[in-house]
């Protein structure tokens, strides 16, 4: 037997296991590549074809807004300056958005970046174009946009050229190009633009039974080739404490498949060749935009890249002063789809807020409809997919673990409560291999009487010792490694638990005790303060210590159990040491991740508790089972 066995070493490479995949995913977003079969090469730069200068001074705003989106025209190309999501209220009772700390704060410390619009703007109401001025509050914005100090004085100024819905060229600005107001209604508004020889009519619609989406029709009179409508440049929405920007296209081969592509991050500006894209797709996290070519499948897409400098997000004002989210660390990314060149007029539809499974699966109903919709099932709920490091092995775990939380949650209405009753459901399922491992350990325990005499006697002999040993562990039917299994076996379920915790949607901002734990999706939060502290932070997280705590205490029952036995072997000192690294090591490792995974975590140590604490009863009540067995 080697000196470091197997035990200790399995529990100290699963705990360092898990921090490998925490601290890369909190420091890397996914790049995944494209298929190999796809070129990818540096693109031009595209210039804004519609807009003559960056100054905000003579742009107008025009707003169209439901109980779903509150959208933002500028008059620089009839392009869209902001998208802002309501939040589930009396007035948006359809919204499925809920607020979350980081909301609250911006609303309660820089107000004017809480602002909805974020500038005055015109309306139609009864019958007539009106103008308004901006509501502090009751919105999260999809789209960067300029930021503010407290006097309202200009930090940084959104260029128009990242807009959504711009119409780019790579021929250079015409200095003499303008966009106008042609109509406007409740739900829709049509902008008409002259610029190098074009003239482009922009038509946006708002559908009435069709959540979180718009439609846009362009027609362009003139030369139509080689003009690109851009996606928005997203706000950053830090996922289980990550910044995660996710591309992706839906794509159909030669024989009619259609399958669901990642892309690449891109560090340049790139162009991918011979996709046949039916649409794309540019998400932060939680939120996203699919932009749908109605008229048929691209041939190619381009992915500008954007430093976070040239678009800095809401997140840089918090704690602005101490740098505590430097915008170089979250850059952007826009996605262009080519206008094609023998079309005219050519159709586009935007899903424009969260990637819910539930609400993208209303969506493709609504539009698979041939009187409300195109008649076709898009399949935008394909865009929801399991993020993180190893999902080829944890995806079916995580599929499995919301299956059994939308089971729990449809009796108890509430999602905290529904992961302690999975906790306890995988507690029993797992079980029989508990019990097992349990009188493997307990039979090991009789032998240490047996263990250290081997030792003091072959202790100058450890080549004899190791023989010896194993001929023991064989004689009375004993594994030494059965103790790590069931460990083993609950690894992929929490790997799995946090994966989940980082790409369903259903449970961000969903509090379960307020005042305390807020959002399942984020740490919780006991108290919080200004300075920053390294690993620290600003806000105090309660949770951690309580598994720590836990951990310890469940350490102390077994190492108390095993002294019981006689003196400890070899093999049960390194785990019981094994044990209260993992105890430190797991208290810093959560510190910092979702407060849905420490509440599984702390009850699954719970739960595992009273099961050590119902086998021990039951074994040495009934000594017999051991020998059964």
């Amino acid at each position: 037997m080697e000196k470091r066995s197997f035990l200790f070493v399995c529990a100290l490479s699963l705990s360092f296991f898990f921090i490998n995949n925490y601290l890369f995913d909190q420091k890397t977003p996914p790049t995944e590549a494209v298929s190999a079969l796809k070129k990818e090469e540096p693109s031009l730069d595209v210039k804004p074809l519609l807009v003559s200068n960056n100054s905000s001074a003579n742009e107008v705003f025009y707003v169209l807004e439901n109980e779903y989106q509150q959208i933002v025209f500028s008059t620089k190309g009839g392009a869209i300056a902001e998208i802002n999501l309501p939040f589930s209220s009396k007035i948006n009772q359809k919204s499925v958005v809920l607020p979350i700390q980081f909301d609250t704060t911006i609303e309660e410390k820089n107000a004017p970046n809480a602002k909805f619009p974020l500038n005055s703007y015109k309306t139609f109401e009864n019958g007539e174009i009106v103008t308004k001025d901006p509501k502090l509050g009751g919105y999260t914005p999809l789209l960067r946009r300029t930021l503010k100090n407290e006097d309202g004085s200009i930090i940084s100024e959104l260029s128009s050229e990242y807009y959504a819905f711009n119409i780019v060229s790579n021929k250079p600005l015409d200095e003499t190009s303008s966009s106008r107001i042609s109509r406007m209604g409740e739900d829709f508004i049509e902008f008409i633009t002259e610029s190098n020889g074009h003239k482009i009519t922009k038509t946006y619609t708002i559908p009435k039974n069709t959540p979180y989406t718009f439609e846009l029709e362009v027609k362009v009179e003139g030369n139509a080739g080689d003009l690109w409508v851009t996606s928005g440049v997203l706000e950053v929405e830090l996922v289980s404490g990550s910044f995660s920007p996710l591309l992706q296209y839906y794509t159909v081969d030669g024989k009619g498949k259609k399958t669901i592509e990642k892309i690449k991050l891109p560090k340049v500006d790139t162009t991918l060749k011979t996709v046949n894209a039916l649409w794309a797709s540019n998400a932060n996290g939680f939120f996203g935009m699919i932009i749908d070519p109605v008229d048929g499948p691209t041939a190619q897409l381009k992915v500008k890249s954007i430093s976070g400098d040239a678009v800095p997000s809401r997140l840089t004002l918090i704690n602005r002063e101490y740098d505590l989210y430097p915008a170089k660390d979250y850059p952007a990314y826009q996605i262009l789809i080519p206008y094609k060149k023998e079309s005219t007029n050519q159709k586009f539809i935007s899903y424009s807020g969260p990637y819910s499974s539930k609400v993208l699966d209303s969506v493709d109903v609504a539009l698979s409809n041939p009187k409300t919709g195109i008649g076709e099932n898009p399949n935008f709920s394909k865009v929801v997919v399991i993020q993180g490091w190893i999902t080829f092995i944890t995806e079916p775990f995580s599929r499995f673990l919301y299956i059994l939380m939308q089971f729990f949650f449809m009796i108890t209405k509430s999602w905290g409560i529904s992961i302690i009753l999975l906790t306890l459901a995988l507690r029993i399922m797992i079980y029989p291999l508990n019990a097992w491992a349990y009188k493997s350990t307990a039979k090991m325990q009789n032998l240490s009487p047996k263990l250290a005499a081997l030792q003091e006697k072959f202790k100058s002999d450890q080549k004899r010792l190791h023989t010896e040993t194993a001929m023991l562990y064989k004689t009375e039917g004993v594994n030494p490694f059965s103790g790590c299994l069931p460990m083993l076996i609950q690894f992929p379920f929490l790997i799995g638990m946090f994966d989940l915790l980082k790409s369903t949607f259903e449970l961000r901002g969903v509090d379960f005790i307020p005042g305390w734990i807020e959002n399942l999706t984020a740490p919780d939060v006991l108290f919080s303060w200004h300075y920053p502290i390294v690993f620290i932070g600003t806000n105090f997280h309660l949770l951690p210590f309580i598994l720590g705590g836990l951990m310890y205490l469940q350490a102390k029952i077994g190492a108390m159990q095993q002294n019981q036995k006689g003196p400890l072997t070899e093999q049960q000192q390194q785990l019981k040491t094994a044990g209260n690294v993992m105890t430190i090591v797991f208290t810093f490792m959560f510190y910092n991740m979702p407060s849905g995974l420490n509440i599984y975590w702390i009850f699954s140590t719970i739960f595992g508790m009273l099961q050590q604490w119902f086998m021990i009863r039951r074994f040495q009540n009934n000594p017999k089972i051991l020998k059964k067995s």
